[in-house]
Formats: C-alpha cells, sequence, structure tokens
C-alpha cells in the first residue's frame, strides 16, 4: 500500500463557492462527475442546501433546484444525520431529524436538471430516524441499517426498490448485531459490511458485521455473520466515515470514550484500511501529521484521491477542505514547497463559548445520546516521554548520536528546542514538540493549580499562559502560532529547572 499525506486544499484547486462549515451532513458521488453535499447541522441552526463539487472542473456550486413537497416547499426540510444514497443520477434522502424532531420522509433529487420529488412509498415502512446508514444495492436498490427513533436503538434491516418504491423489511435469522446507531455500512460486491455504532447503555462498539442474502440472484437466507480480522483493527467508535477505493475501503475519524473509572471523550483522526484483497486491517502509512480530529464529517473517493470535509469535535464545527492523497501525486509537493498550507486556519464555528453547549441545543441533546460530554484535556492521557513513540524517534534523529539512553537522547531534544529559533522549528517536529509542552503543563502546573490553568502565581503571563494546551494536534496550530509556542515550551523547561546540558 502507498505512503500517503494529507493536504490542506487551498483556493487555488476549486473555482466557485465552498460550502459552509458543518456536520452531519451527507456527501455522495454521483458517478466519477461530481459530489453532491446535503443538509448538516451548524451552531444549532439545520441546514437543507445543496452544495455540488464538480470534479472535472475543480469547481464548486449551489443549484437552484426546483420541485415540490406535501408541505409546498421546494426540497427536503432542513436537516442533519439523515442518510442519502446515490442510484444513477439520483440522490435519495430519508429521515434525519431537525430539531427535537426525527423524520420518515423521503426524497429523490435528479442531479441532471436539479429537481426535488417528495416520493410515497408503500410496503413495510421504515420508522421515523436519524443516525442510520444506508448502501446502494446495485444499480435499483437501497439498504438501511439500524438508527434511532428517539426511543429506543434499532436493528432493523430495510430494502427500497427504487423502481417500484416498496420498502420490504427483511427477515434475518439467526444471531443479529447489537442494536446501534452512528455506524457506517458499505455494500461489498454480495455482502453488506457493518462497522462501529453506539448502542443502549454499553460502551461505544468496534465490532464488524456481514450480511448476506441482499442479492435475490444468489438466492441466499439472509444471515448476519460477525467478522474478526487480523491485523491492526480500528478503535471502538462512531460517527466514523468509510469510503471505498479499488482494493480498500478507508475508514477515518469518528467519536469514541476513553478512560475505566472516569471516562473521557475521544475524537479520532486516524485511517484504517481493511485491505479486501489480504481480508486483514491496517494502518494506513502517512508522511505527516492528519487534520484535526473530528466525528460526523464526510470523506469521498475522487479518483485516487479522499476528499475530507467539515465535522464536529464535541465544541467546534468544521468548515476546511482536506486532500489525503499518495505521495506521488502533484499536489503532494506543496509539503515541501508551501510548508504554510500544511499548518490550517481553523475554519471553525464555535458550537459554543468555551465548550460550552446550552443546555436543550441540538448538539447538546445530541451529546446526551451518545454520552459525548466537553471535558478538558484529562490529565492521565498524557502519555510520558519513554511512551511517546514519535518524541523518541524525532530525539534519536537530533540529539540521539551521543545519547546512551532514551531519556538523555530526549534531553538532548530539549536543549536543541530551547536553542531554536521560531523559523528554525521544522514540521515534523511540531507534534512532539506540542506533546511534549502538554507533558510539563500536566506535571508541573495542573496538580498545583487545578484544571482551570488559572495560572495568576504560577510565573507566567496571565491569561494568555497555557494558550495551546487544549489543541488536540500540531495540525491546528497557525504559522503565527509557532513563536509563541516556543516561547511557552522554552518558560515551561526554565520553571523545571530543565535548561540547557551543555
Amino acid at each position: 500500500m502507498k505512503t500517503h499525506c494529507w493536504v490542506r486544499a487551498s483556493d487555488s484547486d476549486f473555482t466557485g463557492r465552498l460550502p459552509r462549515p458543518r456536520s452531519g451532513h451527507t456527501a455522495v458521488n454521483i458517478g466519477k462527475s461530481k459530489t453532491v453535499f446535503f443538509g448538516g447541522l451548524v451552531d444549532k441552526k439545520f441546514l437543507n442546501d445543496v452544495t455540488v463539487y464538480d470534479i472535472d472542473n475543480n469547481m464548486w456550486f449551489q443549484p437552484e433546484c426546483t420541485g415540490s413537497g406535501s408541505d409546498g416547499n421546494v426540497g427536503p426540510s432542513p436537516r442533519a444525520f439523515h442518510i442519502a444514497v446515490a442510484i444513477d443520477c439520483h440522490m435519495f434522502i430519508f429521515g434525519g431529524r431537525s430539531g427535537g424532531n426525527r423524520l420518515g420522509d423521503f426524497w429523490v433529487l435528479d442531479t441532471d436538471i436539479w429537481q426535488w420529488s417528495e416520493l410515497t412509498s408503500f410496503g413495510d415502512l421504515p420508522s421515523s430516524r436519524d443516525f442510520a446508514a444506508a448502501s446502494a444495492v446495485g444499480n435499483s436498490k437501497i439498504v438501511m441499517y439500524g438508527g434511532w427513533d428517539g426511543k429506543k436503538w434499532l436493528s432493523d434491516v430495510y430494502v427500497l426498490d427504487t423502481i417500484s418504491l416498496e420498502w420490504t423489511e427483511l427477515s434475518v435469522t439467526g444471531t443479529v448485531p447489537p442494536p446501534r446507531c452512528g455506524h457506517s455500512i458499505t455494500m461489498i460486491e454480495k455482502r453488506l459490511l457493518m462497522y462501529g455504532g453506539r448502542g443502549g447503555g454499553g460502551p461505544i462498539m468496534g465490532d464488524l458485521w456481514a450480511l448476506k442474502g441482499l442479492i435475490k440472484e444468489e438466492n441466499e437466507a439472509p444471515g448476519w455473520t460477525q467478522l474478526k480480522l487480523p491485523g491492526q483493527a480500528p478503535s471502538p467508535r462512531c460517527g466514523h466515515t468509510i469510503s471505498s477505493g479499488g482494493p480498500y475501503l478507508m475508514l477515518f475519524g469518528g467519536h469514541g470514550t476513553g478512560g475505566w473509572l472516569s471516562r473521557y471523550d475521544i475524537y479520532y483522526n486516524d485511517c484504517v484500511v481493511l485491505d479486501r484483497v489480504l481480508v486483514q486491517w491496517t494502518r494506513l502509512p502517512t508522511s505527516n501529521e492528519p487534520p484535526a480530529a473530528r466525528a460526523y464529517h464526510s470523506m469521498n473517493s475522487v479518483g485516487s484521491r479522499y476528499l475530507l470535509f467539515g465535522g464536529f469535535d464535541g465544541k467546534s464545527t468544521y468548515g476546511d477542505l482536506w486532500w489525503l492523497v499518495p505521495e506521488d501525486d502533484p499536489i503532494a509537493k506543496r509539503l515541501t514547497t508551501s510548508p504554510s498550507e500544511l499548518i490550517p486556519e481553523r475554519n471553525a464555528t464555535m458550537a459554543a463559548k468555551e465548550g460550552q453547549i446550552e443546555e436543550g441545543s441540538a448538539l447538546s441533546e445530541l451529546q446526551k445520546r451518545l454520552e459525548i460530554s466537553n471535558v478538558l484535556p484529562n490529565p492521565e492521557n498524557i502519555m510520558n516521554e519513554m511512551e511517546d513513540k514519535e518524541l523518541i524517534k524525532l530525539a534519536s534523529k537530533i540529539g540521539g548520536e551521543e545519547a546512551s539512553s532514551d531519556m538523555q537522547a530526549v534531553q538532548a531534544l530539549r536543549d536543541h528546542w530551547m536553542k531554536s529559533a521560531p523559523q528554525s522549528i521544522s514540521l515534523k517536529e511540531l507534534g512532539p514538540l506540542l506533546h511534549d509542552y502538554k507533558r510539563f503543563i500536566t506535571r508541573n502546573h495542573i496538580g498545583k493549580l487545578g484544571c482551570k490553568l488559572e495560572l495568576a502565581d504560577s510565573g507566567f503571563r496571565g491569561k494568555d499562559a497555557f494558550r495551546f494546551y487544549h489543541v488536540k494536534s500540531a495540525s491546528q496550530l497557525r504559522m503565527s502560532d509557532i513563536p509563541n509556542l516556543l516561547a511557552e515550551y522554552k518558560e515551561l523547561l526554565s520553571s523545571a529547572g530543565i535548561g540547557l546540558t551543555g
């Protein structure tokens, strides 16, 4: 598998007006020519706009859609956490939520003429729900699994014939997965693969299941099988994405929980690949730091690239666009010719001030249901030096030639940073530097001052001190942040009595 790298999309990549920040939206590929984005949520506001990425022309546009529904509107009402599936040139939409209401309406958008139609279906009609997952089956059917109906997590399987508009609830015998929402499903040849999600009262799940019996010609009785594949499986999560690209399924992001006695929240930004040829999990080799961790984003395969957009990290809603590309992709050259493009201006709309979301808001209810809280970084989650493989690797390269132990190499690296000017700090050093900065704060200040970091007597510069402690990854730093981060780090070393050794 080729090594990939993350590249922040720049204005020069596109023409047209980019989509607004959002999470809980959908994005579907219409053939190989365009990706259609719909709906989502930002600042407690539900959206129903359509934004299109024209792949051939690298252009974004917002089509003026026509149509009418039972309520007289042109298209679906504003919503998030719905399902969207592409069949030929049509994008089918079902369910989701708007405010405190789960939705059960059914729409299709003809992307050739940009016309919405509200559909009247029949058969075994599914209940209103959000956080379900769906996938195309061949070129005329859609399968939907699970979700949340406002009272319980669901484990039902529905198949829609998009020609007759008839829903059929699939009768599945034998062992079935626990009910869940926030999971992903992907149709791979004759089997439907389902991963992760959140179920009632239990931990977030990391199980992988396969469903047979969806292809009529195979004449198989519907049944679930739990798969336990070798390799580096992803940690349990929900709100992630799985994108299909050739022989690989690319899983990115999502939300999970950590800790034991005191649980805390984790948002992920790792890429895990399910290799369909080797039938195993593996970590995608990447040459640089990923974008900020997030869930309820979208990630679509665009040729040999993947396009990441939006998402939510427990506090902020993102509007950034990122490419994940093989190292030999032409835009990967930006990493050496224009380093500033790697460190993004954080294009995020704050969901609430200081991470405290107003009671009763849509995101607050979502957080309660998925047991997501707005917590400060857990001090116990800061690893020590000898467990920080990224730090040890960098220390062995920069300061480890004469060191007799890993700890001496780390001290030599700290000496290097003490002597360094901001402009001499390379991009590969930012991650380990940020981790070490947070390590010193956790050890020497949080325990003495409390998690609020009230620093009046700490010897630091008032309210601006420790301003980077809550930054989750170096990809969230701006170029202008590096001098301040380095200055604070040097003060931390000095206050801890760690100066230059030679």
